[in-house]
């Protein structure tokens, strides 16, 4: 595989970066086993990376994530003297912002990419709206756990007009009971196919709370260039829930 023009070895430890990356034309030396990349060599996942086999590889960087990656990881690196650019996206805002910063880090020219339409612009989205309905929205079962509002898939929700009913707990990402969210009595169920794997033999329980709409978890929490898609994918998914 070609590598692309910037920094020619980049090892990503984030499964949206290595989707941005490909798009723009750079070819990873190396990635996660959760980038859905097989043509590529695979690092550990995020949480537990090879770091001697990262060293090894000489990278001019490492790029990884604040939500998803361990801090001892990217000091661990830093310690090696590998170059390493630590992104963190929470907003649908953020998305241009940081994919501005991993461009400036790999060479790339910021404008070209933004006038390609490949920095991620959340096109057709009113930062300033208002949402109209709720919604319990699981990312994982037994316990149940969900969003609160300092997240990147709670705010694209918002900008799409559903709030979780779980915003403004204190916990980014907290456990709750389905008692619980009965109470809250939110519109609907957003369940997305990751990081648990919701699907339709989970749709009669997760009826209980509320009318139940399955969506793509990775339009849902995978920002980078695919953020304008997924932000027009789920707005058409949601609008026939």
């Amino acid at each position: 595989m070609s590598s692309g023009s910037g920094s020619s070895r980049i090892v990503s430890l984030v499964p949206s970066v290595t989707e941005t990356l490909l798009a723009w034309g750079i070819d990873p030396v190396a990635v996660t086993r959760f980038c859905e990349q097989p043509g590529y060599e695979a690092v550990g996942g995020t949480k537990d990376p090879d770091l001697d086999r990262i060293v090894e590889l000489a990278p001019d960087l490492v790029v990884l994530c604040r939500e998803e990656n361990r801090r001892e990881d990217a000091e661990a690196l830093a310690a090696a003297g590998v170059r390493a650019l630590v992104v963190d996206v929470r907003t649908v805002a953020g998305v241009p912002v940081e994919l501005g910063a991993l461009a400036g880090a790999v060479g790339l020219d910021v404008g070209r990419l933004k006038a390609a339409g490949l920095l991620g612009d959340g096109e057709g989205v009113e930062p300033g709206v208002t949402p109209e309905r709720t919604a319990f929205v699981p990312i994982w079962r037994n316990p149940w756990m969900s969003l609160a509002a300092d997240t990147y898939g709670a705010d694209l929700l918002r900008a799409l007009g559903v709030r979780s009913v779980t915003a403004n707990h204190q916990d980014r990402y907290p456990t709750v009971t389905l008692e619980e969210v009965v109470a809250a009595r939110p519109d609907l169920v957003v369940a997305p196919s990751e990081p648990y794997p919701f699907s339709e033999r989970h749709r009669a329980e997760l009826e209980e709370v509320a009318p139940v709409v399955l969506v793509d978890g990775a339009d849902l929490f995978w920002w980078g260039v695919r953020t304008p898609a997924a932000i027009r994918r789920l707005g058409a998914v949601l609008s026939r829930g």
